[in-house]
């Protein structure tokens, strides 16, 4: 990474008396500075700074003495009694798989189909059902065999038994799993109803659906 420097030059000449000579000192003082600027860009890529301080190629630097004896400080934005706190991520801008599931209780109303949907963008393959008891998430797994559908069921009831709040889970036909969420105490969804599927998004299903053909 390369540094730029910027070098300053005191020189002593005598007066000069025409304007011939004052050109042709000007461009004497031109051709130093340029081959002090070539020197420096080969030679080096930091800057030394206060004797044997070097600047550091990445951060910020603690301020020289020189700076701070100026009171710089007391020109730039802020004071130095400003506050400074680490800001803990609350409960709506945590993800839906790193929440816990909260007591529901039945005093409480059912989620609005506006803020349902809003949430179903945060799972996948969930769709909403409105029913005659209330809103439901539902959703619906293809598996390779009926071997492979006891083996989904087994993989949710591990990943939601943690949590206190499970599934409606039906093993249809031969190779179909049906999972069903909602609060029967409110008779609605709650937010453990998303963050229980969203859980139930990480499970890896990929051994136990079909496989697909390959065509030579």
């Amino acid at each position: 990474m390369a540094t730029t420097s910027h070098l300053s030059f005191s020189l002593i000449h005598p007066r000069i008396s025409s304007p011939r000579h004052h050109h042709h000192h000007l461009t004497q003082l031109f051709s130093i500075q340029a081959q002090s600027r070539l020197s420096l860009r080969t030679t080096t890529t930091r800057t030394e700074a206060m004797g044997s301080d070097l600047l550091g190629d990445f951060g910020a630097r603690d301020p020289f003495p020189a700076e701070v004896e100026s009171g710089f400080a007391d020109k730039v934005l802020g004071n130095v009694d400003t506050e400074h706190k680490i800001l803990i991520p609350n409960f709506s801008a945590l993800s839906l798989t790193q929440q816990d599931c909260s007591p529901v209780s039945p005093l409480q109303n059912p989620m609005s189909v506006d803020d349902a949907q809003k949430l179903l963008k945060k799972v996948i393959g969930w769709r909403l059902l409105e029913e005659e008891d209330g809103l439901k998430l539902q959703c619906l797994w293809k598996l390779r065999d009926f071997k492979c559908g006891v083996e989904l069921v087994n993989r949710i009831y591990k990943v939601t038994e943690p949590t206190g709040h499970f599934p409606n889970l039906h093993l249809e036909q031969p190779n179909q799993v049906r999972a069903e969420l909602w609060t029967s105490s409110i008779g609605g969804l709650s937010m453990n109803d998303f963050i229980v599927a969203a859980k139930i998004d990480e499970i890896k299903t990929s051994d136990l659906v079909p496989r697909k053909r390959i065509w030579a």
